[in-house]
């Protein structure tokens, strides 16, 4: 089969560009959703057999050369699919570096070079593809690395190149593609626009108007959410991702991981005063000082050299954080050292059984003879050449430019040598358990102890480090797709390569139109009523960065700070699992409790904040609906529609929220005055203290 045609081209590039700017546009909004490459792998069917029927056959000659092609080489194939989807994962990807540029830009309120910021842009996203050809013959040829999630596109691959026909009063996946995509549409000006708080709706505020505690319980955006619900597709699929996309044990996990921690430990811990929380919101990712006050950073932050200064903060307050997010971080400690607990538990004889047989070379499945019969392998110079460049692309990016990043060389060499060491044990947990394992936390960690008082260095360090093991992952699982679809290698590298800098290209352009163009974009406060330009996640990102950053690890968890206790969670991570593991080696017939992941459930709120109590309750209501209820009762409607129904709800937000800021909000036209136009619960004390005698704005004061 022809495989890099014309329309791979024209196709690829433009859903990876298309997806970028997507996912960037809506990173900034109330409700960050997130699209998947699923929306274009069903998207671009149609489209490629339009092409198919229409573009002429006659070839091409190139100029200077004896080489012509063809812009229609015969009917779309299953090959050119896979790779138009590869492009599209590439765009689908987040580039965690452009959350740098944002809180330079937008909330420490500095300037960073543009060269700069695209090189940290492209570096991060590109550094880890260096190393993963190290790995390719464990994790991508071995039949043991089976890498489950894949599965799921390999399935709908097939299911949408087999021949289709429409039963009787019935309808194609594709015509019922389009109904869903459409209507979604439709609709999505009512919450985008016309009626933004529908995004969040809070009875029980409306109800106890002046009652703080009530409003505490009942705000889906700064409380609890208890009773909050939407009517909006971005609520359900914002930070969390669709739920009809997510397997039913996850969602129970999920769920029960939330209501265990919202409605039990953060109320126990809040109203017992631990940590002083009465001090500050029940809920929040921001900072405070020890009056309950927005913690100034600009007080510890020398303004010349940009970095911490200990005795204006022994002058002025410690840092404290929400009982929430005390627990938030507290709980990251948890589930990274459940994760590992549980995957050593439930999967470690197996895992070690399938790495030694990768080992010893010990495997030849039929994809692996046929995909060394008829294709060349990628030279491995290929891998090593990509290093050098954009290893000496981060350098440039960091000590260049006047040093603005604040990371100097030996953190690069530092950062890649952990993501370096990890790759492959956490490739072998993704390949083989379906759970990736992060090294945000731990890198922020080091760096925090080891070159405090630098917030740029900070979160510098986590993204080389994090993001370049997260990438060659994510390299690694995109070439088995290849293996399991029989792409040439070397089709997929270049596909990889040229997606990758152009979605990471289009993240940073994205990023620096918005940043240039909306004005007090990421200050909610400041913001005109009804604009949806709030930034949750970037905010979150930036407090993160005075916690570990600027004040450090030492002042904030260790013995100089508030919160040393949390490092016991770490502890209680790495036992949470065994009582699961005992129990279902117990009772091997009660399938449900092998389906007990404490990783999940103790992560289940990891996204709180910058993810509110409404995303999960919504979430997880129709997450329950679809995959239970459903799944039960109509298994052959939900088998053929609901992965279509997904990606058809996720295109129609995301196609009417493009023309709407378009057309009208980037006019400054942000819809009717009128009650419905706040893009918010109306629950205006639900984030104030309760502790007598603090002073907020808006907020009563207790004695």
């Amino acid at each position: 089969m022809p495989v890099l045609t014309f329309r791979t081209w024209v196709l690829g590039i433009t859903s990876c560009a298309l997806l970028a700017f997507l996912n960037q546009f809506f990173g900034y909004r109330q409700n960050a959703l997130y699209i998947s490459s699923v929306s274009a792998q069903i998207a671009v069917l149609p489209v490629g057999r339009l092409m198919a029927a229409t573009l002429p056959t006659k070839p091409i000659r190139i100029p200077l050369s004896n080489r012509s092609f063809s812009l229609n080489p015969g009917p779309f194939n299953l090959k050119e699919h896979v790779l138009i989807t590869i492009f599209a994962n590439c765009g689908a990807t987040t580039v965690y570096a452009v959350n740098i540029v944002t809180i330079v830009k937008a909330f420490y309120g500095r300037k960073i070079h543009a060269v700069a910021a695209l090189l940290l842009t492209v570096s991060t996203q590109m550094l880890g593809y260096g190393w993963a050809g190290l790995f390719r013959k464990f994790l991508v040829d071995s039949p043991y690395m089976w890498w489950p999630a894949n599965l799921v596109q390999v399935s709908l691959f097939r299911a949408l190149h087999e021949e289709e026909k429409r039963l009787k009063g019935g309808l194609t996946r594709l015509q019922f593609f389009l109904i869903v995509l459409i209507s979604s549409f439709a609709y999505y000006i009512v919450p985008n626009y016309l009626f933004p708080s529908i995004t969040a709706l809070s009875f029980i505020c409306w109800i106890w108007k002046n009652s703080v505690t009530a409003q505490q319980i009942g705000s889906g955006i700064s409380g609890l959410g208890l009773g909050s619900f939407a009517v909006d597709w971005s609520t359900v699929a914002g930070f969390l991702g669709s739920p009809l996309a997510t397997p039913g044990f996850a969602i129970i996990n999920v769920m029960v991981g939330f209501v265990i921690i919202v409605y039990i430990i953060i109320p126990v811990a809040y109203w017992t005063n631990s940590y002083q929380a009465k001090k500050f919101p029940i809920f929040s990712s921001h900072v405070f000082d020890a009056d309950g006050k927005p913690y100034d950073v600009t007080r510890v932050l020398d303004s010349k050299t940009f970095k911490f200064d200990e005795a204006s903060y022994l002058d002025y307050s410690q840092v404290n954080l929400s009982i929430f997010f005390v627990f938030t971080y507290g709980l990251s400690f948890a589930s990274l050292a459940a994760t590992l607990s549980h995957v050593a538990l439930f999967h470690g004889k197996a895992i070690w059984q399938q790495t030694k047989a990768t080992f010893e070379n010990q495997f030849s499945d039929i994809h692996s003879r046929l995909m060394k019969k008829n294709y060349e392998a990628v030279p491995q110079w290929w891998f090593y050449c990509i290093f050098v460049v954009v290893i000496s692309l981060a350098m440039l990016a960091c000590e260049g430019f006047g040093k603005q990043l604040q990371l100097p060389y030996w953190g690069i060499l530092m950062a890649c040598g952990l993501a370096l060491i990890f790759t492959l044990p956490f490739g072998i947990i993704t390949a083989t358990t379906n759970q990736q394992p992060g090294l945000n936390v731990i890198t922020e960690l080091i760096i925090g102890f080891m070159y405090p008082g630098r917030p740029l260095a900070n979160v510098a360090f986590k993204t080389y480090g994090y993001i370049s093991m997260v990438q060659a992952i994510i390299f690694l699982s995109d070439f088995k797709i290849g293996h399991y679809m029989k792409i040439p290698p070397k089709s997929m590298f270049l596909v990889q390569m040229v997606g990758t800098l152009i979605a990471s290209s289009t993240y940073f352009g994205t990023a620096w139109w918005l940043l240039t163009t909306v004005d007090n974009i990421c200050h909610p406060s400041l913001l005109p009523e009804g604009s949806p330009w709030t930034c949750p996640g970037d905010d979150v990102f930036y407090n993160a960065s005075i916690i570990w950053g600027v004040v450090g690890p030492l002042r904030m968890f260790g013995r100089l700070g508030h919160y040393p206790r949390m490092y016991y969670l770490f502890l209680i991570g790495a036992l949470a699992p065994l009582p699961g593991w005992v129990l279902s080696r117990r009772y091997p017939t009660i399938k449900w409790f092998g389906l007990i992941n404490m990783p999940i459930a103790l992560g289940a709120t990891g996204q709180m904040p910058a993810a509110k109590a409404v995303n999960y309750v919504c979430w997880g209501v129709v997450g329950f609906f679809f995959n239970f209820v459903v799944y039960k009762r109509y298994r052959a409607w939900w088998a053929r529609h609901n992965y279509v129904l997904s990606a058809g709800l996720d295109a129609g937000v995301a196609f009417m929220a493009i023309l709407t800021y378009v057309t009208l909000q980037l006019k400054d036209i942000n819809g009717i005055q009128w009650w419905g136009l706040e893009l918010g619960d109306h629950c205006p004390i639900a984030h104030c203290p309760t502790a007598p005698g603090i002073v907020a704005k808006g907020c009563p004061v207790f004695t």
